[in-house]
C-alpha cells in the first residue's frame, strides 16, 4: 500500500517509494530505497523534500503511537565537498568534531561480501554490454538504463570498499572495454566516496565512469582487429572516442551536463598534453581530474601492459604534472598502496597476492602465499593478516613472476582470491 507523509514522519525501516520535487533537491541518486541508515534519515530530514510515498508492503508503516526516534548525531548540511566547489589543489575535508561524525558503516567481510560482488558485476556486464551494443547501432542510452547498474556497484563499494573492484581485477574472461568501463565506475565511485562528495556527485562520478568511453561503438573500425582494446589503435582514430561519445549522449537529453564533461575531458592532462582540446591546470574540472587517474590505473593493469597493480599505482606517482598530485594520494588511500590482485614478495622468501585490504593501514594488506622462493615450488598457501601478524612477516617489495612455473596470471588471481574467500568464510 502507497502512503504519503511528511518526511519529519519518515522513520528507519520504511521503504522510500517516491521522493516528492525534482531529482536534485534530495540527496539520494535512488528513487526507491530501503531506509535502513540513520545517517541517511538525518540527510533526507534535512533536504528540500516536503514529502515521501511510502510501499507499507515493503517496509515499516506508520506507527499508530509516537515512536522514539533513533539516536542520529547531527551535523551540517553538505559536509562533505561537492564536484563543482572543489579547488585544483585538494584540501583535506574539514569535519566538526564529535561523536559518530562522518563515521562510516563497518565494512562488510570480504569473504561475504565476494559472492555479492561477483552477482553484481555479472549483472552489470550484461548491462553494460548491451548498453554499448545498442550505442553502435545508434540507441540513445538513458539514464534509467544504466541506473541498477549504478545502485549496484555503490551499494557493493558501501558493503565493501575493495571487493566489486578487486574481484574484477581477479576475473579473466571479460571484454576488455565492458570490463574497463565498469572497473573505472567502481574506482569512481570508491575515490568519490572516499573524498566525501555528495550523493549526487557519487552518483554522476560512477555514471561518468561507465560511460565515458561509449565513443569506441561509434569508432569507424572493427575493435577485434585488435583484440576488442581500443587503446591499441592509431593514435588519430582512438582520440575521436571523446567527441564521439560526448556528442552522442548529449543529444540523448538526460545525461548530466558534468558527466558529459568528464566523458569529453577525462584524456585531457594537467601539463597540457591530452586531448581533444588540450586543457590545462585549472581549466581541467575536478571530476575530469579524478577520472584520468582512475581510467590510466585500470588501463595500466588490464591494458597491454599488464602491470602489476602496485606498479601502477608508482608508474602514476612517476607523473606529478600530468595528474593531480592531491588526487591522486586520495587515490592511493582508496585502493591500498598494494591493490587487491598485486603480486608481492614477503619476508619470508614467500610470494603472494593481496586479496583484501585493512582500512586501518593500507600499507599492511592481506595476502594469501603461493610460491616459496628457495624451493621454487608452490605451495599449499595460507592467508595472512599483515596488520595483525605482529611483524612475523611483511612485505619487502613487487614479485617478479618471470620465469616462474605459474598457470595463466589470471586464472591464478582469480584462483588465490577465490580460495582466500572460502577460507575466510
Amino acid at each position: 500500500m502507497l502512503k504519503r507523509i511528511s518526511t519529519d514522519e519518515v522513520q528507519l525501516g520504511m521503504f522510500i517509494h517516491k521522493l516528492e520535487g525534482s531529482w536534485f533537491s534530495h540527496p539520494f541518486w535512488k528513487r526507491k530505497f530501503l531506509l535502513d541508515d540513520p545517517d541517511m534519515l538525518e540527510r533526507l530530514r534535512e533536504s528540500d523534500v516536503d514529502g515521501v510515498i511510502i510501499d507499507t508492503t515493503r517496509g515499516k508503516a506508520v506507527a499508530d503511537e509516537p515512536v522514539a526516534a533513533p539516536h542520529i548525531v547531527s551535523g551540517p548540511r553538505n559536509a562533505g565537498m561537492t564536484a563543482k566547489s572543489m579547488r585544483p589543489a585538494i584540501e583535506p575535508v574539514p569535519q566538526r568534531p564529535g561523536p559518530g561524525f562522518g563515521r562510516a558503516p563497518a565494512a562488510m567481510p570480504m569473504a561475504r561480501e565476494f559472492g555479492r560482488a561477483k552477482r553484481a558485476a555479472g549483472d552489470a556486464l550484461r548491462v553494460v554490454s548491451k548498453a554499448f551494443i545498442e550505442v553502435r547501432l545508434g540507441k540513445a542510452i538513458k539514464v534509467h538504463d544504466i541506473e541498477p547498474v549504478l545502485d549496484a556497484v555503490y551499494a557493493s563499494v558501501q558493503r565493501n570498499l575493495y571487493a566489486f573492484n578487486g574481484l574484477l581485477r581477479c576475473q579473466n574472461d571479460n571484454e576488455p572495454v565492458y570490463r574497463h568501463s565498469l572497473a573505472v565506475s567502481a574506482l569512481m565511485i570508491a575515490l568519490a566516496r572516499h573524498m566525501k562528495f555528495s550523493p549526487v556527485d557519487i552518483r554522476d562520478a560512477g555514471m561518468a565512469g561507465l560511460l565515458m568511453d561509449v565513443g569506441v561503438g561509434q569508432l569507424p573500425v572493427d575493435l577485434a582487429s585488435v583484440g576488442g582494446d581500443y587503446s591499441l589503435l592509431r593514435p588519430d582514430l582512438r582520440e575521436q572516442h571523446v567527441v564521439l561519445g560526448y556528442t552522442f549522449l548529449k543529444a540523448a537529453g538526460d545525461i548530466p551536463e558534468p558527466v558529459l564533461r568528464v566523458i569529453l575531458h577525462h584524456h585531457e592532462r594537467l601539463d597540457g598534453s591530452g586531448y581533444p582540446q588540450g586543457l590545462s591546470g585549472a581549466a581541467i574540472e575536478a571530476l575530469s581530474r579524478m577520472a584520468a587517474i582512475c581510467d590510466t590505473y585500470d588501463t595500466l593493469i588490464s591494458g597491454a601492459e599488464q602491470l602489476d597493480p602496485a606498479d601502477a599505482i608508482r608508474r602514476l606517482r612517476e607523473q606529478p604534472s600530468t595528474f593531480d598530485p592531491g588526487i591522486l594520494e586520495r587515490f592511493v588511500e582508496t585502493v591500498g598502496v598494494y591493490p587487491i590482485g598485486s603480486f608481492v614478495r614477503l619476508r619470508s622468501q614467500r610470494l603472494a597476492m593481496v586479496v583484501d585490504e585493512d582500512p586501518a593501514d593500507t600499507a599492511l594488506p592481506v595476502v594469501r602465499t603461493f610460491w616459496f622462493l628457495p624451493l621454487a615450488k608452490r605451495l599449499k598457501g595460507e592467508t595472512i593478516a599483515l596488520a595483525h601478524c605482529y611483524g612475523d612477516d611483511a612485505i619487502e617489495g613487487i614479485a617478479d613472476l618471470a620465469d616462474l612455473d605459474l598457470p595463466d596470471i589470471g586464472a591464478l588471481r582469480e584462483s588465490l582470491l577465490a580460495a582466500a574467500c572460502k577460507e575466510a568464510a
